[in-house]
């Protein structure tokens, strides 16, 4: 079995989207599930002049070795910037061939410090990995007012969003 790869959408560090990617990775492991972290935060400073335009960088290659062409499935941690997900994100997915992603599935969830959670990005982002003819899983979560769910370490703490998260994981993996 494959493993799944949890996708950190940003680059700003010490972000509430990372930890809501890793309390993903905690719940999958639990569940005995094989799983990865590709924070785009870890980026090769130079992916935006070189890997975007076919210069493939040997750094830029190696995540794409380990994180994306061996995977059938990810899950897409999202913040919400300026009503739509992070431009980094979109030049990520520019930078890898499009016949990479085909068939694949992916999980969307949606952060945000607002009451939406994300769901413009969330939406937005479904048309593009549509495009990259990506199976996106229709149980889409938008976790609203991130910052107070969480404790003084980073932890989702709220009992009703870990029922949700493990929800939406259950059903992904029968996806």
């Amino acid at each position: 079995m494959h493993s799944i790869t949890v996708i950190s959408a940003t680059h700003r560090p010490d972000s509430n989207t990372e930890k809501v990617a890793k309390y993903y990775i905690s719940e999958l492991t639990n569940k005995g599930i094989k799983v990865d972290l590709l924070s785009l935060k870890n980026l090769p400073e130079s992916f935006l002049h070189s890997d975007l335009f076919g210069k493939r960088s040997v750094d830029f290659q190696k995540l794409i070795d380990l994180h994306i062409e061996p995977q059938q499935k990810f899950i897409f941690v999202l913040p919400e910037y300026n009503g739509s997900f992070a431009g980094i994100l979109k030049v990520f997915l520019d930078a890898i061939p499009p016949k990479t992603w085909w068939d694949k599935k992916a999980c969307l969830v949606g952060v945000s410090t607002g009451r939406a959670g994300n769901l413009r990005g969330m939406e937005h982002l479904t048309n593009i990995l549509n495009y990259l003819k990506i199976n996106v899983y229709h149980n889409k979560l938008p976790i609203s007012k991130v910052d107070t769910l969480m404790d003084v370490n980073g932890l989702i703490n709220d009992a009703e969003t870990q029922r949700v998260i493990s929800l939406q994981v259950d059903g992904f993996l029968k996806f």
